[in-house]
């Protein structure tokens, strides 16, 4: 059985989308490829973390992309509701992100900065899920929230083979 350290994968390892299939899965799903929309995808490709709809209005502005509020709200909901884009619900308000594929979340406690992590349960567990609840697994995610091993005082991150 492949230890659950073994089945870890790094940040962005499986993940080989890239903004062109963006842009391809945008119009397979019959979208409009408009300015705008095309501004917010290669934000969040570029930036590749987890961004309000704020950040985005306030970075696309700053690099002098004008495009309004509405604009950017309208099309980030607009591509999450499509599947092209990841939206995560937190107590501060909603984060975007470019990945849109099932991946699992590590936050830290002490910054709020968001992980994207690709991990894989072993099938062992996942088949006794089912046994207990009744329900067949199709996906998952997982959300986990620490704090860095210096900030706690433990040793230091062992690197993943």
């Amino acid at each position: 059985m492949e230890s659950l350290v073994e089945s870890f994968l790094p940040q962005g390892s499986s993940d080989k989308r890239t903004l062109e299939d963006a842009f391809d899965h945008c119009r397979h799903q019959g979208m409009r490829l408009s300015r705008q929309r095309r501004m917010v995808l290669d934000l969040l490709w570029r930036e590749a973390s987890h961004l309000s709809a704020r950040d985005i209005f306030e970075k696309l502005n700053q690099q002098g992309r004008r495009i309004g509020h509405t604009s950017v709200y309208q099309n980030l909901e607009a591509l999450q509701s499509a599947g092209v884009i990841e939206c995560l619900d937190r107590a501060s308000g909603r984060l975007y992100g470019y990945r849109n594929d099932p991946h699992s979340h590590l936050t830290c406690l002490e910054t709020g900065v968001i992980e994207d992590l690709d991990v894989k349960l072993p099938d062992e567990l996942l088949r006794e899920i089912e046994r207990r609840t009744g329900f067949n697994i199709e996906s998952y995610t997982l959300q986990l929230n620490g704090r860095p091993r210096i900030a706690t005082g433990a040793s230091s991150p062992v690197p993943l083979p």
